[in-house]
């Protein structure tokens, strides 16, 4: 184990010459601040996990030989047991280890419980939501952390080098029309449309800024990744189905931003409606898709069917042609939302938030002619800069995190 442990150490030691680029998403401050003895972030293929990971371990104030990296999809740990080589590691003095892709490790649930339970050192560890990560047996031992795609907030600051504010939800339903013209009075040119379009098309992982000229192809990569690696692998699908999981994903991109019957949908794909409800399951899992039930299933209603929408707008670009700009403008709404709120449908309007507020979403000429008699409802418009009273932009809600 110690012939490993030197080197991993050689690996840590290359990697440290790889330069990191200096913008920090927002939830590595809540990371570093975490109290627990091992912490877990999870996320899509390409949010920055490892990036964070990485500038979290370079701030601590550790000596670097008290510290380590490791990827776990590196063939020298394929076959040892994690435990052994974290307690090799801190018998040599080890204070802190960031385990990435822990998904990869074979058993990794019983090998962290087994550091948790007999070792003192300092774990922070990445993996997959394609995986079981986030069940309750787990997550209640650790402290977990969900890195979602970058927020409209975020992409502005990559491209602009600038720094801007974020708000909470409470506060643009209340605020909107002092917190738009904030922002846009923030901006170096002060056309937040633009970005917001270039954000629709671009904008959700920061690998756009490494080669924008292969960004396309670098999100098929990661589907296909995600597919053929990470669900066959860890979900046991044969991967002569990827197949009709690709035919879901197509079926959903080019649908309208309505209920999709799931007997329809598992027709058209060509499986049954039980494997149909299990491919759903992992797709969400893997943050491919949004799965949103309709306010009535609170209520043991049942029947209500479900709306299905890709993880993010970016996602049409790589997936088909005909894009529907209704769906694109819902798929922006849930997908700045969906990490930190609870969303469902509505037979009045588009969404229910937080089971408080009612949302129409359209364009810029969209009435309230479907929410007018609600209380607390909003309609959120498209290809308007600032809002009034109730109708809010909807590009605000980029401004989440």
């Amino acid at each position: 184990m110690e012939n490993i442990l030197e080197n991993a150490k050689q690996l840590y030691r290359l990697k440290l010459n790889q330069p990191l680029p200096k913008y920090q998403r927002f939830l590595l401050p809540k990371i570093k601040s975490s109290k627990s003895k091992i912490v877990g972030l999870y996320g899509s293929r390409g949010v920055g996990k490892t990036t964070l990971l990485l500038q979290l371990l370079k701030s601590l104030d550790f000596d670097e030989s008290e510290k380590l990296y490791i990827n776990c999809d590196h063939p020298i740990f394929y076959e040892i047991s994690l435990f052994d080589f974290v307690e090799t590691f801190s018998k040599y003095g080890g204070e802190v280890i960031v385990i990435d892709e822990i998904h990869k490790i074979k058993d990794f649930q019983i090998q962290i419980k087994l550091i948790y339970d007999f070792l003192n050192i300092k774990v922070y560890f990445s993996g997959s939501s394609a995986v079981e990560l986030t069940n309750a047996d787990f997550t209640r031992r650790y402290a977990m952390f969900h890195l979602p795609i970058l927020s409209l907030r975020e992409f502005i600051e990559l491209k602009e080098d600038t720094k801007l504010p974020s708000f909470e939800l409470k506060e643009i339903f209340s605020d909107h029309e002092n917190i738009a013209n904030t922002i846009i009075d923030t901006l170096p040119n002060k056309k937040i449309l633009k970005y917001f379009k270039e954000f629709l098309d671009v904008g959700t992982y920061p690998y756009y800024f490494e080669d924008e000229q292969s960004y396309i192809d670098k999100i098929n990569e990661n589907i296909n990744t995600i597919l053929y690696t990470d669900l066959t692998s860890v979900a046991n699908i044969d991967s002569a189905k990827i197949i009709s999981l690709k035919k879901l994903l197509l079926s959903i991109c080019v649908s309208n931003p309505i209920e999709i019957s799931l007997e329809k949908l598992a027709k058209n794909v060509g499986i049954t409606k039980p494997t149909l409800y299990k491919y759903l399951r992992y797709l969400s899992k893997a943050e491919l898709i949004h799965y949103i039930t309709h306010e009535a299933k609170r209520f043991k209603n049942l029947k209500k069917t479900d709306k299905l929408y890709l993880n993010n707008t970016n996602l049409f670009n790589a997936l088909c042609f005909n894009k529907n700009i209704g769906n694109i403008r819902e798929t922006f709404f849930v997908s700045m939302l969906y990490s930190h709120n609870k969303i469902e449908y509505v037979n009045k309007g588009d969404f229910l938030v937080n089971e408080t507020y009612t949302v129409e979403i359209g364009g810029k000429n969209k009435g309230f002619e479907q929410v007018k008699d609600l209380s607390n409802s909003f309609v959120v418009s498209d290809d308007i800069e600032i809002g009034f009273k109730a109708k809010i932009p909807l590009w605000v809600f980029g401004f989440l995190y």
